[in-house]
This record gives structure tokens, C-alpha cells and sequence, in this order.
């Protein structure tokens, strides 16, 4: 949108656009003073027992909620919420502190503290739980209070959500039928939240600095392509969110094949994490799953799922999709994604440690029985499975993985492009295996080094940086002339104006959220294969990032570039 009066700016996730009133989360209620007298506390051993009290209730609250979200994604990540909010460490380190005197809600925030330093220090997926601390330590100290409980607000009618963060928890409290964007002070492109609004199509810009100014009942517009919030927008910029919403959704409904103009064909596929993500996938024109993150499986429970409970899962996921590719990833967790029957000691730097496919260096059985459930699933729907491993660095590796798909009877056997090492020798990965797919995300991490969490990075680890591009370039232009499929699975492949170029490339599928699928699809049927080339090279020669894509934006059809706001 153009000029917009007073513009927030923050980093969006997909392409929509609404308009509407504010309302804002709870805030989390402030414990009282740390200098508060122990005298204040007439009975220390009841404090503790309310202190106690205080957390079973707040645990029983989000198990329920992650029973009403059961088999799904959020409800596995609010169950790990639960178990924080019942660990009893954490409890016994809060009632000890009341025991010497100290007030409960002090107690339990200092106690929390102690969690977040230490979680922060892990880095990786432990960092990504301060925000679930946090709120487990807010949900308890309101409940102390006697004060409602911090987080999202009943929705009277369909508006727009402020806050500076939600947490897991917060989020499954949401009527995703009201919500008409979500804008954070905080948070992240790959966060939580970002992920579901983006898999629901729901607008979301995070990152927004000076999101506290806006009030409940202000009206505002969000357009998550160009990463703005806009306060009492006037009629024109009114007029082009209603406009967005009535293209994105004509879009939705075109329902042919990925292909180019002329032609070409370009397989659109979705990410998912769960059985019931392909469930619900069912009504959508979608060409199969790109990307089934197997890890949610394993995610927050004491002891591996064994063969037999995932066997049942790929089944599930086979059989939603109706004999469509599915592309299944084994086991992307470790060091930065903490298993609980995986005990290692600390490692310094998580995103470099034991994790994916390297897993297999210290429990081997986890690779194993997960290839014999991903073997069992395709005997009983007679649908092949594509396996693929995570992490791998080295065409050995590669060689090794397929070895052990292909000897379970599971004929297409491929791995992850996510490391720059093998990128760099992908001739000789590509002669062992059938597929490769490049996890864009981890590419630009690793090639960069820059962590993927730290949102201040977040320059460094734009896809359209001319480093990473040339590694993809490298890896796509190999896969074609080994005539091998290649796709794209990272957070780019979900970017329509990126789409055209990694078609240009050689990219034989694209996988994303389920939502970002429609723009991808048109923007591909305006261009000719060979413009997609034209564009890719342009997008190559240039030196920066933002030039890249600005290069990409010129050769593009100015009409798309209009519809989908690229430029």
C-alpha cells in the first residue's frame, strides 16, 4: 500500500490484508515489590501450599486446552506448556523460597528467572520456551492474585490482535474465526505464532516497534506483504484491503496444477507436522506434502512413540492424501530440539550439534524404527513413500541413509540440502540418492552464520542473499542435470516473486504453507519458463539482497507484482 499515515513497520508472513478494531492481551500481572517484608507472609507453610495450589490449577487449565487441540501440533506444544507448569523442580524451587520467607509471586518469579537464564544459555528450541516460562510464571502469579487470567480476550467481533508476544498457550485461547490479523512487538517470522497465522492464511506482522501506542477500539490496517500496520487509515487504503482480500481470495479459487505461462510444471505441495494437518488438507487443491516434520511426534514426551503408534500416524497421512507424493522428513530434533530419551550434555552450540540425520551416531535405533513404521504404513496402503533425512553434510551420509530406506523397501529415498558442505559436493550426493530438497531456512543460517532466532540477524538471513542464492542455484542446476527432482521446502519456496525464481532455477516442486499456495500458483501462471530464467539470472547478478530483489521485481508482470504488493 502506498501512503499510508501513520505506518508501523515490522516483518510480515504471507501476503494478506485486513482492516479492523483492536483488541489487546491481558497484561501479565506485576508481582509485587522484591523489597516486600517476610513479615507481609503470616503463615509461610500456607503461602507455600497456595503457591502449589496455584500451579496444579494452572496446569490442569492447559492440559485441557491441549486435550481440545489433541493430535495437532499446538496440542502437543500446549501439553509441553502443561508439564512446565507441573514440573516439580520448578514447583519445589518456588515453595522453598516462600518457606524462607519470600512472598509467593516473588517466589515464583524468581524461580522462573532461574529457568529463563538457563534456557536462554541452551539456546536453540530451549530458548524458543522462554516465552511459555513466562506465561506459565504470569498464569500463576494471576492466579495467586486472584486477578483473570493474562492473555488473549474473549473477541466481541472479528478484530485485529495486538500484543508484544503469545506464547503456545495464548494462542489455543484464540477464535481463529475473529481473528483478522495478528501484530507483535516481539516474536519472529519462525516463531509459533507466525507459523499457525500463517498456515490459517491470517495476516500477521511481527517484529512492529511502537505497537504499544495502539489502544483497544483503534482501527487500523495490516498488510503482512509489505510488513506494515497503518492507524485510522483513509478510504484508499481502506479500499486496497478490501481489495487484497477479494484477490486472495478468487486466487483460492483456482484450483489448476502448478505451472508456468507456457506450460512448464512446477508441483505446489504443502508443509505439515501432523496427521491431522493432511486431514484438513483434504478440501484444498493442493498437489501433495512437501515437508512432514516427523519431529512433532517426539516433541515433549519422556520415551520415543514406537512403531507401531507411528505407523499409524504415516498411515493417516498416506491415506488423507490419496496416493499424492508425500514427502516425509525422519527425525529433525537433538541439541537445539531437546529430546528427553536423548541424553547428551550440554553443547555449546546447539544449531552445530548432534541433531537430524547425526542422531544416528549415539541412538541409531530412532532412525531404525522409524524406517521400519515408514516401511509398515506403505505396505498397508500400497501408497510409496518418499523418505528424507535432515542434516546431512556429507555424500557419505547420503549414501549411508539411502542405503537404509532402500533396504526397508522404501524405493525413493532423498535428503536435505540444508548445509552448505553439501551443497558445495551435491554431484556426488545427488549419484546416491533419488531426490534432494533444499531447506532454505537452514541453508541462509548456516551459509550466513547467523542464528536463525536472533531476530536482530534477520538481514543476514534474508534468502535473497547472493551467497545463498548461489548455493541454491548450484544445488537445482545439479538436480537437473542428474535428472532428479528438486524442490524447495524453506520459508522462501513460500515467497511468490522467490517461487519464480527457483523455477527459473530448475526447482521441480515448491512446498509452504498451505495458505501461501494460491499466490504462488498465480504468479507462476503470468510467466513463461523462460521469463522465470530471465528473472533468476537478474536476481544472480545482483550484489545485495535487496538488489536481488528488486532485480526480480523489474522483469516481473507489473500486474502481478501490483496484486501480490512485490515490489
Amino acid at each position: 500500500m502506498s501512503g499510508r499515515p501513520l505506518a508501523l513497520h515490522g516483518q510480515g508472513v504471507g501476503r494478506g490484508a485486513a482492516f479492523g478494531p483492536v483488541v489487546r492481551s491481558h497484561p501479565a500481572p506485576s508481582a509485587p515489590d522484591a523489597a516486600t517484608p517476610a513479615a507481609s507472609i503470616q503463615d509461610p507453610e500456607k503461602a507455600a501450599e497456595s503457591v502449589e495450589a496455584a500451579y496444579a490449577a494452572v496446569a490442569q487449565r492447559l492440559t485441557a486446552q491441549a486435550a481440545s487441540a489433541a493430535g495437532t501440533t499446538l496440542g502437543d506444544v500446549l501439553s509441553a506448556a502443561a508439564a512446565m507448569a507441573a514440573d516439580p523442580e520448578l514447583i519445589a524451587d518456588a515453595v522453598a523460597r516462600v518457606r524462607q520467607g519470600a512472598h509467593p509471586s516473588i517466589a515464583v518469579d524468581a524461580a522462573t528467572q532461574e529457568y529463563v537464564e538457563l534456557f536462554s544459555a541452551a539456546g536453540g528450541y530451549l530458548a524458543e520456551r522462554v516465552t511459555d516460562l513466562r506465561s506459565v510464571r504470569d498464569r500463576v502469579i494471576a492466579e495467586l492474585m486472584g486477578l483473570p487470567e493474562p492473555g488473549v480476550p474473549t473477541f466481541e467481533a472479528p478484530s485485529i490482535l495486538i500484543a508484544v508476544d503469545l506464547s503456545p498457550a495464548d494462542t489455543a485461547t484464540l477464535d481463529m474465526e475473529k481473528v483478522l490479523a495478528i501484530v507483535l512487538e516481539e516474536g519472529g517470522v519462525t516463531g509459533h505464532t507466525a507459523i499457525i497465522a500463517g498456515q490459517l492464511g491470517i495476516p500477521c506482522v511481527v517484529r512492529v516497534d511502537g505497537v504499544s501506542s495502539l489502544q483497544p477500539g483503534d482501527m487500523v490496517a495490516v498488510d503482512a506483504a509489505e510488513g506494515t500496520v497503518v492507524r485510522d487509515p483513509d478510504e484508499a487504503t481502506r479500499a486496497e484491503v478490501a481489495a487484497r482480500r477479494e484477490m486472495l481470495a478468487t486466487l483460492a479459487g483456482n484450483v489448476d496444477p502448478g505451472r508456468t505461462a507456457d506450460g512448464h510444471r512446477v508441483e505446489l505441495l504443502a508443509n505439515i507436522g501432523t496427521a491431522d494437518d493432511a486431514e484438513r488438507l483434504a478440501k484444498r487443491e493442493v498437489e501433495g506434502v512437501g515437508l512432514f516434520r516427523t519431529e512433532v511426534l517426539f516433541l515433549g514426551r519422556q520415551t520415543a512413540p514406537d512403531q507401531v503408534e507411528q505407523a499409524d500416524v504415516y498411515e493417516r497421512v498416506l491415506r488423507a492424501r490419496g496416493g499424492q507424493k508425500v514427502v516425509v522428513r525422519t527425525l529433525d530434533a537433538g541439541a537445539d530440539k531437546p529430546l528427553a530419551f536423548v541424553r547428551r550434555a550440554t553443547e555449546e552450540n546447539p544449531a552445530l550439534g548432534v541433531r537430524g540425520y547425526r542422531l544416528t551416531r549415539t541412538m541409531p535405533e530412532l532412525l531404525a524404527e522409524q524406517l521400519d513404521a515408514l516401511a509398515d504404513a506403505q505396505s498397508r496402503t500400497g501408497i510409496a513413500v518418499w523418505a528424507m533425512a535432515p542434516m546431512i553434510a556429507t555424500a557419505h551420509e547420503a549414501a549411508e541413509f539411502a542405503i537404509h530406506a532402500r533396504s526397508r523397501g522404501l524405493e525413493r529415498a532423498g535428503v536435505m540440502i540444508e548445509v552448505p558442505a553439501a551443497a558445495l559436493r551435491v554431484d556426488e550426493i545427488l549419484a546416491a540418492v533419488d531426490f534432494v530438497s533444499i531447506g532454505t531456512n537452514d541453508l541462509a543460517q548456516y551459509t550466513m552464520a547467523a542464528d536463525r532466532l536472533v531476530g536482530d540477524l534477520s538481514d543476514l538471513l534474508d534468502a535473497w542473499q547472493p551467497a545463498v542464492l548461489d548455493l541454491v542455484a548450484m544445488v537445482l542446476r545439479a538436480a537437473e542435470a542428474h535428472g532428479k527432482p528438486a524442490g524447495v521446502c524453506g520459508e522462501s519456496a513460500a515467497d511468490p516473486l522467490m517461487a519464480l525464481v527457483l523455477t527459473g532455477l530448475g526447482a521441480t516442486s515448491l512446498s509452504m504453507s498451505p495458505a501461501a499456495i494460491p499466490a504462488a500458483r498465480f504468479a507462476l501462471a503470468a510467466h513463461s519458463r523462460a521469463r522465470c530464467q530471465q528473472i533468476a539470472a537478474a536476481a544472480l547478478d545482483a550484489a545485495t539482497a535487496t538488489e536481488a530483489r528488486a532485480a526480480a521485481v523489474a522483469l516481473c508482470d507489473p500486474e502481478v507484482a501490483l496484486a501480490l504488493s512485490l515490489g
